[in-house]
This record gives C-alpha cells, structure tokens and sequence, in this order.
C-alpha cells in the first residue's frame, strides 16, 4: 500500500488559464464573495427548494429565502436574540465557506478575505460552549437533546465540515483558532463515543468526521484522531445496531418524520444510512449516495495509513460494482430522489435521476483517495467524467445559481405537472433551504490543484488535464513543468519541463480515447510502455524535454442502464457528454 503517495499543494500549482483558470478566478470574484453575502442574509435573490419537498421555482415562483447561518452562530453565541432557522446541519454551509476561503488564500494571499474568515472563526469559537460542544442547532433549540439523535441530526456530519475547515485554515494561515477549536469538540465526541466500558456506541448518521479526522490526525499527529476515525469505521453495523437503539430511547421520536415508515428510512431498513452491515462486509453502495461516497472516502484514508488492506479491497469492490452497475455516464450517482439514494443494479433511468451536486463532489473525493493507494488511471477517469459532466454544470456562467439535481432528460411541462419529476428543475435556482451543494462545490474548485498529480516517490501520476504551471516536491528534488492544452476541447496536451530532475511521468491514456493516442518527445513520435493505464516516459536528469499527447476520440462502449450500448464516440466529445 503507497502509504508516501502524496497529492501536490494548491500553492505550487497554478491554474490560471484555460476552462478551470476561468473558474478558479470566478471563485475568488464571484463565487466566494457571493457565498459570503447569502451566509449574512444580505442578498435578496435566494429562492427556497427544501430539496424534495418545494420546487416553487418549476413553475416560475421565486421567493426570498434566507440562509441565517451566520446569524445562528450569533444567537448562539449569545449576541442576539432570536430562534435558530434552517436545517439542522445549516452550520456546514460555514464550515464549507471557511474550507472554500482558505484554499484561494493557499493559491493567492487575500487580506479583506482572511478578515472575513477571521471574524468568522472568532463568533465560532463565541458559541462553543464550555465542554467543546459546538452546534448552534442544539445550543439554541435543544440543548438537552445533544447526542441523542445521531442518525438524523448531522451533529458529527457538521463537526467533521468544520474540522476539514480548520485544518485547512491552519495549512493556509498558521492560525490554530479554529484548529483548537475543533480539537475541543472532537474531545467532547471521544469523551462521550467510542469502545471503552461506559461509552456510548455510535456513530455518524451522515458520515463525513471520518475523513474530518485522518485530515486532523496528519496535521495533530494525535493518534486519538486515527482512532476515533477508525472507530466509526469499524463500529458502523455491528450489533446491537445502534440506530435503532436510540430510536428507541426516543420513544420513536423522528426528526425528519418523512423518513420513517412507511416510506422513508426505516422502511428501507437501514440501508438508507449504510448501517445495514458492517462496513467490511458491504459489497455494493445502497442508500443515501453522498453519505456513500463520504464512508467510502473516510474508509480509504483509514485503510491507506493503518496499512489495511482488507478494508481498501472492501473499498474497491464498492467501486467496481457502482462504476460499472450504478453510476451514469455523466458521473452522476444515486438514481432516486426519495431518499437521494442508490437503487438497484442498473437502475439508471435519464428523465427521474437525482446525480445531486455533492455526490459526485463527493465521487471526487473518493477517486483522489483510491488513486493514492493505487495509482490505476479507471479512478481518474471516472474523478474526469464527475468534474466535467456533473460537479461544473452544477453551476451557472456567473456562479451565482445552481443545480442540486443533475438530470439527464428535461421536460419543462413535466417539472410543473408530473410530482413524480418535481426534483427536476429546467434552470439553475439561486439558492436552497438545503444549501449544501453551493458551497461544497466552491470548496472543491478551489481545491481542485490537489487532483490533477499524484506523487510517489519519483514518479508523477497525471491524473486530470488542464492547463496549469506545477512544481512538485519529490523525494529530495522537484519537478517543475508547464502544460499547455485547450483540455477538454480537444486532446493535445503539451507538458515544457523547466527544471533538470530525473523522474518519470506517467500520462493518464483518457478511456475514451481506447488507444487512439500518440506520444512525442521533442516532436520525434515515441512507442511508450502503458501500465494500469498510463503511458510510462522516463526522462534523464541532464534532459528538459517537451512532451505533448495527442488523444483522440476512440471506440469505446459504456453500458447505460443495462439496457443499451452506446458507442461512446456517438455521445462524448473528448471528456464532455
């Protein structure tokens, strides 16, 4: 298991022309400030959604719909008065602005930006309360209720949120704030959860503290962090299930009551929440997709530095059955929108798909942890189908409205008229009552330099083309490169070394060029060994080559809900559906 491969820093990659230059610079313009201002409740241009339950924008009824987040921790802090509004988990949209706003500050140092931050980390740290305890939902409405309801009430789902936020900002800054901050919640959490005798046995309804807490544990190196992160893997299923547990000790008092029989959560039995089994035994992804993709994720960063190789082959072989049986062509995953959930083998239908915004932010995550256990170029190609087809077209030109669902098919009429096609919006809303795709998206683009390379001792793994100036640490030299490519519109990719340095790339083959591909050194065409789908090119220290690939649309078959088989060169050009 390559427990040293490592990603490359944001602050060594820049990506600042081409299709993703464009994004990234509509990020720090647009997007991030844009955020900001919704967070605050000082834009008037915010239409409600509540996922499933009201899709008043259908039919052409936009209304104004506040975020309040900030004002909860305000409340909460003790600073004004008032009730606390939204959803349950309304903190993680703060702790996705705070990961989003740190990230541009590791590309690009931002002053007016890190005092946003600043002050934002100071009111989070005003609200925690005096055992660690931070959630503005139960500070406020429910203080007596706290850890009572973890299969539905996001309280580890928004600590590992803030936890992601506070190791980023203490990579881009050196500020240890809101880093401490969260090392004293996670000490109120493993006070309270975990093995030992007099400890409760849960764990995450939404999964996302796992992965939080590898990102904590490498920066903490505090083995308690690693522990606890294995833990929940480990616990999630076993019996006496847990969940149902506590139901029980609530007298069945539900959160979500549409979740429960007879068509919600319980009555698809525990699948929902991926408690169904234990972990190592699960052989397919089943339930809430984003909560797959974040258990997955968190099961990989475990696997990868506890050297368990058990646990990543439980991973991969959830991999292989939903890429080949339960994802779109898209890159879009779960298939239903009762529950946003995966269904069944094959289940794909174009005009009722769900393939939410963050599930396949969160297919991101996972592809980039896979590939840094094992460097096999079909994770990279499926992170590429996500990243082009379903996570950028989450968002319009000004980014300033967004998809949650990603359909395939599109009827207007049927939006308006069919309640079994509600969830399928003809345009982009400006806002959501669950707002959580918006800012996950700005997080992910804004970390998107993490995904192009992986580096294994001498050997650069290209993972995702686009043009970027890299420099990349490794072992005791540095790798220093352009590439020029007008990437995803066409295939020519040119790769200007810049500094001498003896290592080896390895030119992700796209799948969907099959061999349809030529390489060149210095313009001279060469014959390359491919391994687990890369082209392999040694380079002598005393040479800074150029080196360009020329990928072209080949023969290649995708099964589309197990029905048909579409030539892919018919649908896709280059990367693009």
């Amino acid at each position: 298991m390559y427990k040293n491969a490592k990603t490359g820093e944001i602050g060594n990659i820049k990506i600042e022309k081409g299709l993703f230059g464009r994004i990234s610079n509509l990020m720090k313009q647009n997007v991030i400030p844009h955020l900001w201002e919704i967070l605050n409740d000082r834009t008037k241009d915010t239409v409600p959604d509540h996922s499933i339950e009201n899709f008043s924008i259908a039919n052409g009824e936009e209304q104004e719909f506040p975020s309040h987040c900030i004002a909860n921790f305000k409340i909460a802090a003790g600073l004004q008065e008032g009730d606390f509004y939204g959803m349950v988990f309304q903190d993680s949209d703060l702790a996705k602005w705070l990961e989003a706003a740190a990230y541009q500050l590791m590309a690009q140092p931002d002053q007016e930006l890190e005092k946003k931050a600043d002050d934002a980390i100071r009111l989070i740290g005003m609200a925690q309360q005096e055992d660690g305890y931070l959630n503005t939902y139960f500070t406020i409405k429910e203080p007596d209720k706290r850890f009572t309801n973890l299969c539905e009430c996001h309280e580890f789902y928004c600590t590992g949120h803030m936890i992601e936020a506070a190791v980023a900002y203490y990579r881009a800054t050196g500020k240890r704030e809101l880093l401490d901050i969260m090392c004293d919640m996670v000490d109120c959490i493993d006070r309270t959860f975990g093995p030992e005798k007099g400890k409760l046995k849960g764990y995450p309804g939404h999964e996302e503290i796992e992965l939080a807490l590898v990102k904590l544990y490498r920066v903490t190196d505090d083995e308690k962090h690693l522990r606890l992160a294995k833990y929940f893997i480990d616990q999630r299923g076993q019996k006496p299930l847990y969940f149902d547990w506590e139901f029980e000790k609530r007298n069945h008092e539900a959160h979500f009551s549409y979740l429960y029989p007879p068509y919600g959560m319980y009555s698809n039995g525990s699948k929902y929440a991926q408690y169904h089994k234990p972990v190592r035994e699960q052989e397919a992804f089943v339930g809430h997709a984003v909560r797959c993709m974040y258990l997955a994720s968190g099961a990989v960063d475990v696997a990868k530095l506890t050297n368990d190789n058990a646990l990543f082959d439980t991973c991969k072989k959830l991999y292989e059955n939903m890429e080949g049986r339960r994802m779109y062509i898209t890159g879009g995953v779960g298939s239903t929108p009762n529950g946003e959930m995966f269904t069944y083998d094959y289940d794909l239908p174009n005009d009722l798909v769900y393939g939410e915004t963050c599930a396949s932010i969160g297919l991101m995550f996972f592809m980039q942890r896979m590939l840094l256990v094992e460097q096999d170029s079909r994770y990279a190609d499926t992170m590429e189908r996500a990243l082009f087809n379903t996570c950028i077209a989450g968002m319009s030109l000004d980014g300033k409205n967004f998809f949650y669902v990603n359909p395939l098919e599109v009827d207007p009429e049927a939006s308006r008229e069919n309640p079994n096609r509600k969830h399928v919006l003809p345009v982009r809303p400006a806002w959501f009552g669950c707002a959580c795709c918006p800012p996950n998206l700005a997080r992910m683009i804004t970390s998107l330099a993490e995904y192009l390379y992986v580096v294994n001792g001498e050997n650069v793994f290209v993972n995702l083309y686009m043009e970027n100036q890299a420099k990349l640490d490794l072992d005791g030299m540095k790798a220093v490169f352009d590439v020029t490519t007008d990437y995803p519109y066409d295939g020519e990719i040119t790769i200007s070394i810049k500094q001498e340095a003896e290592f080896t790339f390895h030119l992700r083959i796209p799948k969907w060029c099959g061999n349809e591909y030529r390489i060149f050194i210095n313009e001279a065409q060469v014959i390359t060994d491919s391994v687990n789908g890369y082209a392999v090119l040694e380079r002598d220290e005393h040479e800074k080559p150029s080196l360009e690939a020329h990928f072209l649309p080949g023969q290649t078959d995708y099964y589309i809900g197990g029905k048909f088989s579409y030539s892919i060169e018919n649908i896709v050009n280059y990367p693009l559906l």
